[in-house]
């Protein structure tokens, strides 16, 4: 047992050379095209949700809120519930924090590959996903992480130095790329969308309007993307 934890952290530990330009923008370009495909875009958006909804988790347990639980549903949405105060800035971080979560990954992803440690990033997102298999309540959130975690754990232990690369730089392009499209088509739907999401419930906590909520997410999602860009192709905005 021994032995194995010291492989398992040899392996997590690991520093591998960055790959070259053409392979990250090329990666990049992948993504894109996968965030962008109709076909594509509800499964990408699923693991969006995955960690938008994680984003929720953590902040309420960092707040002091008593979490509950978690939902995945096969429409891309999600739903964490914790237990607190009703209003107040603790709840307004909790909410807060799932628009700005994937986008927060992204870039700690990207930190990460851009140091060669790509390896690292996928068993941290392995650890995420088994972490939130203890909080997850519905049959469908449970499948979703067990096939991404099985997935990911038969990559980081049996997989080539190639096909990790290709796999992590993809997790952190897609996480940078697909951030701001849920926050494009809230906008989008303008009055007609539902008044339970995350900046209409934001709007009643703080009288600060959807919209601005809205706005202010995408601004951010925005950045963290030009920070992403910046740190995985530095050539591309020099």
């Amino acid at each position: 047992m021994t032995q194995l934890w010291a492989d398992v952290w040899e392996r997590a530990t690991a520093v591998r050379p960055v790959p070259d330009a053409g392979f990250v923008l090329l990666t990049g370009a992948v993504a894109l095209a996968l965030v962008l495909a109709p076909i594509t875009w509800p499964r990408v958006r699923l693991g969006v949700t995955v960690i938008h909804e994680a984003g929720h988790a953590v902040v309420a347990v960092l707040v002091g809120r008593r979490l509950s639980g978690i939902r995945l549903h096969s429409d891309t949405s999600g739903l964490t519930v914790s237990r607190g105060r009703p209003t107040g800035p603790g709840v307004v971080a909790m909410m807060a924090a799932g628009y700005l979560a994937p986008a927060v990954v992204g870039v700690g992803a990207a930190l990460l590959l851009a140091a060669g440690r790509g390896i690292a990033m996928l068993w941290l997102l392995l650890l995420l996903m088994a972490a939130l298999l203890v909080w997850v309540r519905n049959v469908y959130g449970l499948a979703t992480l067990l096939v991404g975690g099985v997935g990911v754990g038969l990559l980081t232990w049996y997989g080539d130095q190639e096909m990790q690369s290709v796999v992590a730089y993809l997790i952190a392009w897609l996480l940078l790329l697909a951030t701001p499209r849920p926050l494009v088509e809230l906008l989008g739907t303008g009055r007609t969308r539902r008044r339970t999401t995350d900046p209409d419930q934001l709007a009643r906590l703080t009288r600060v309007p959807a919209l601005v909520w809205i706005v202010v997410f995408l601004a951010a999602n925005l950045a963290g993307l030009a920070l992403g860009v910046t740190t995985l192709a530095p050539d591309l905005l020099a």
